[in-house]
């Protein structure tokens, strides 16, 4: 079976590197991702575009609109991206250079960073940018539920709030990142109520192999995900990513198997992912 990572990181963030030096043990680079996609069956993974100016600055108003994956000089087959927005500049010069990010081939949907940045799924700066999603027929991935900094605020990033996005822009297909987390049966809800609207299961641990396994099998920790997950009843509707370089590619590739019954393996590793980034479909095919 294929598999899609819809949601990594390949970023200069002082974060991503002290979690990967001192607690999922990975190889943050370029070259240690590929080679655990090669171990895996990882075909094509989905970078979420993210820059800081300054070390431990993110969530950074400083950052341009659109960020990318700095780690990534050219990008190799196995690797595309989403655009990331800085709503603080989203001026003309800023969505011109989002559209002109998002004529490139490896550019396949946009990120929004709900409660890293202080506005809502639905305020109007980022109105231009749906807009923008809908003529490039791309998915707009927002981040939800916990934030991977203290700075961050998390009324902003509740997934209730992209349900009103979502009825505005049908014709627009949403992911709400890490389901939500830890609002899961909020997010549950969002995805079925809206056939616009997808999530990953990305980013619901933190660590190396044995904290995995210890957090997977634990009675009580992922209970309220399999409650939501079971209500949502809609697993075709749900997308494999790991939020590299926060957990190994294998241990979390495990969690989900576990997680999803096997019947909907094809969708949730693979099929879905083709659905809602549509402009995936010649790097995998």
């Amino acid at each position: 079976m294929k598999i899609i990572d819809a949601h990594m990181h390949l970023s200069h963030i002082a974060s991503f590197k002290e979690t990967a030096e001192n607690r999922s043990f990975v190889d943050y680079s370029v070259d240690g991702l590929l080679r655990e996609y090669a171990e895996n069956g990882v075909v094509l993974g989905i970078g979420m575009g993210v820059t800081e100016t300054a070390a431990g600055g993110f969530p950074d108003r400083e950052a341009p609109t659109p960020m990318g994956l700095d780690m990534v000089e050219s990008y190799p087959g196995q690797i595309a991206y989403c655009p990331g927005v800085n709503p603080f500049k989203l001026d003309n010069a800023g969505l011109d250079a989002l559209e002109q990010a998002l004529q490139r081939p490896e550019a396949v949907g946009i990120k929004i960073y709900l409660g890293y940045y202080p506005y809502y799924a639905y305020d109007d700066v980022y109105q231009p940018v749906y807009e923008l999603a809908k003529q490039y027929k791309v998915p707009v991935v927002y981040h939800t539920g916990d934030t991977y900094s203290e700075r961050g605020l998390l009324k902003y990033s509740h997934p209730l709030t992209v349900d009103e996005v979502a009825v505005a822009h049908r014709d627009v297909n949403f992911m709400i990142a890490h389901f939500g987390d830890p609002w899961v049966l909020d997010g549950a809800e969002i995805v079925y109520k809206n056939r616009n609207v997808f999530a990953d299961l990305s980013g619901l641990m933190v660590g190396d192999a044995a904290e995995c396994a210890r957090l997977k099998d634990s009675p009580l920790f992922f209970a309220h995900l399999r409650h939501a997950v079971t209500y949502c009843d809609h697993y075709e509707k749900m997308l494999f990513g790991t939020d590299w370089p926060l957990a190994p590619v294998q241990p979390y590739l495990q969690f989900v198997q576990e997680l999803i019954p096997e019947a909907y393996h094809e969708h949730v590793f693979y099929k879905t992912a083709l659905r809602v980034f549509p402009k995936i479909a010649p790097l995998v095919e």
